[in-house]
This record gives C-alpha cells, structure tokens and sequence, in this order.
C-alpha cells in the first residue's frame, strides 16, 4: 500500500501570521507535494491552497475587552484542537507567531505525539527568558528570524535553526526618484520620514513629540520636508504642510534621507533601506516600570540587537520630547556628517547578519524533515 500523505496543521492566529503562513504553505506544496493541509488562518493561507477549517476572523481581536470576550472561542477551538490531535488527524503542527495561544496548542499536540514546528518564535530573550522552560517541553524545532535567537533557544534546549527573515522576501523598494517624487520631495531637499506606527495606540503616543521636532527642524533651515508614513485610518493633527502618504511605508522607506521611528520591526525595514534613523520607545508609565524590571537585554531596538552594538540612537519614556527628537535626527539629514556615515556603516553590518531571503522555503524544508 502506498504510504498515506502527510497531513499537516498550519496555524495563524493575526494577519501577519496569515501574511507568513501563505508564503509558508506555497513552500510546503513545492516541498512536501499532496501533503494534505488544514489551518486556522485567513486570505492568504488561503489562497496558498490550504483548507482553512477554522477562519481566523472568529478570534481576531483588538482592544482588552474585546480580548477577554474572545477567550471562550479560543478555549472551545483549543479542545477542538485537541481532539483532533488525539485522533491522529495531524502529523505536524507548524504554529506561526501567536504565542499566548499557540504554547497551548504545542503542548495539545505533543500530549498527543504530533511534531511542532514552531516559526516566529516569542522574544523570551528580552524578558522572563525563564518562560522557555514551557516551549521547550512542547516544540520540536524553532523557525526563528533572528540571527542571534538560536543560540538563546539552544541554550533552553530548544533545537532552533534561523531562517531568515520574512522582511528579505518582499518586493523591492521603489526607486527612489519616484518615491520622492510620490511625496513630493523636490531634487536635493533634505526629507525626514516620520514613522509612528500603525497601531492607535503607537500613534498617540508618538505622533505629538515626531511631529513637534519634525517642525523644530523645518524652522531651523535643517529640514526642507516631512513625510509620514501613515496608515487608511489614521489620525494626524496639526501635519499641516506635511505629507501624509497613506499608501504603502516602503515609498517613505525609500525617499527619505532619515527617519524618526518606532522600535520594533520598523527599524529593520529602515535597515534594509539604508535610511538613517532616531527610534523611540514609549508606553504607558506603568507598562515601562514593569519592563524595566523584566527586560534583560541591553537595547530595545532590533537593528542595534541584530548588530550587538549601538548602531541608532535609542529614546524612551520622558526622553522622547520634541528637542532630544529634533537634536538627535538633525545630523542624521546631513550625508556628508560623520555621524550619518557611522551608522550607515553600522546598517549595514545589520544586512550582512541578516542575509539572503527564503524563510519560507526553509521552514518547509524542516518540515519536511520532522516529516520524514
């Protein structure tokens, strides 16, 4: 008799899972040809040719209160889950990111002797790192997308491979003429991109103080125009004179001579475009006292993480005003300034340790081995 497909479990609980978990599945058809594959996930899992049994719009959820409302159906999709795991419905979960569910439903599946494959691990190096200790009684192998995590996962007993990140494999920038030219940036101005992120939350936060030291400079003669990159349904008071650019961040990304930004994942997109940048970090007061006393690395921007030394200057809490802000980045608009250069220098060192692209096609391949 011939051996039965392998039957695999993709789950993406978020649209930035969904958006990995379509570039995974394409790899795992190529790679793992009739495997069978079901998922919890969206549009683009779906499309990739999954059969998406269980509609991540149902646990989809902004907000506290709308998170706690939502927990019975996470509950009752997690027994669901485990039956199915129990029954021998899956040979394989490959869970993406989502970690406060998907720690669950690795240990729902290892009860059951179902491989986990687990890609986009949580940051456990940047606080309580003792909370491995459950990923690894559960996960078979990490997927991970950032060059310095396998050594932290190893460490925890947890056979981790980096792939790359999911960032190498989108479409190139625009030129960059023609992003400045969709700004409306003139030849030879010096233009600032503002990056205050896409959630409401994010925006509160930063939008006054990038705003206030993007029209410092303008006032000084350091600035001739401000971009931001920003998002459908977001709110910008007082940009007057400024262009709001509501399309894609990567034309901002690729007409901007530097950048104020948001910590996180938009320093590496920044990286990637050799643009030059201030980052800045601000939550509420209580959130940054806790943080203080659980964080445990020594920067909270993923480009000077990835380079292990201080490549961008980093601001948080009461030091994100609008002078540090304006002091800081000014430099940074000037090409010919040494300071521009060392951390040109600096950005890319961050691309090199990145590498190439393919994150997909590699967690396919480990797939395929926890397959074999």
């Amino acid at each position: 008799m011939p051996a039965a497909p392998p039957r695999i479990f993709v789950s993406a609980g978020e649209p930035s899972g969904d958006l990995h978990g379509g570039g995974v599945v394409t790899a795992l058809r190529e790679t793992v040809p009739g495997a069978a594959i079901e998922a919890l996930g969206g549009p683009r899992i779906a499309a990739a040719g999954a059969v998406v049994r269980h509609p991540m719009e149902r646990y989809t959820v902004l907000g506290f209160v709308e998170v706690v409302a939502k927990v019975p159906a996470h509950l009752r999709l997690l027994r669901a889950l485990e039956r199915d795991f129990q029954a021998g419905r899956y040979d394989l979960a490959l869970l993406i990111d989502y970690p406060g569910f998907h720690v669950r439903v690795a240990e729902a599946a290892h009860r059951h002797g179902v491989k986990v494959l687990y890609y986009i691990a949580p940051q456990l190096w940047a606080w309580r790192p003792g909370r491995a200790r459950r990923f690894a009684g559960a996960v078979d192998r990490m997927a991970v997308i950032l060059p310095f995590e396998p050594e932290f996962f190893r460490r925890h007993g947890i056979p981790a491979e980096y792939v790359g990140h999911p960032l190498l494999d989108r479409e190139p920038l625009p030129e960059r003429e023609a992003a400045r030219s969709a700004v409306g940036a003139g030849r030879g101005e010096r233009l600032l991109g503002l990056f205050p992120g896409s959630r409401p939350q994010e925006i509160a936060r930063l939008w006054a103080p990038f705003r206030d030291a993007a029209r410092r400079l303008l006032l000084e003669g350091r600035c001739d125009r401000v971009a931001v990159a920003g998002t459908a349904e977001g709110r910008y008071p007082g940009a007057e004179g400024f262009t709001i650019h509501r399309g894609p961040a990567a034309t901002v990304f690729a007409a901007a001579d530097a950048a104020l930004a948001k910590s996180g994942t938009t320093t590496l997109e920044a990286a990637l475009a050799d643009l030059p940048m201030v980052v800045a970090y601000r939550v509420h007061p209580f959130t940054s006292l806790v943080a203080r006393r659980l964080i445990t690395v020594p920067w909270i921007s993923l480009v000077n993480l990835v380079a292990e030394r201080p490549v961008v200057e980093e601001l948080t809490q009461d030091a994100v005003t609008p002078r540090r802000l304006a002091t800081a980045v000014a430099p940074l608009l000037d090409r010919r300034d040494a300071r521009t250069a060392a951390q040109r220098d600096g950005l890319r060192l961050v691309r090199e340790r990145l590498g190439g692209g393919g994150a997909a096609r590699r967690v396919a391949v480990i797939a395929a081995e926890l397959l074999a």
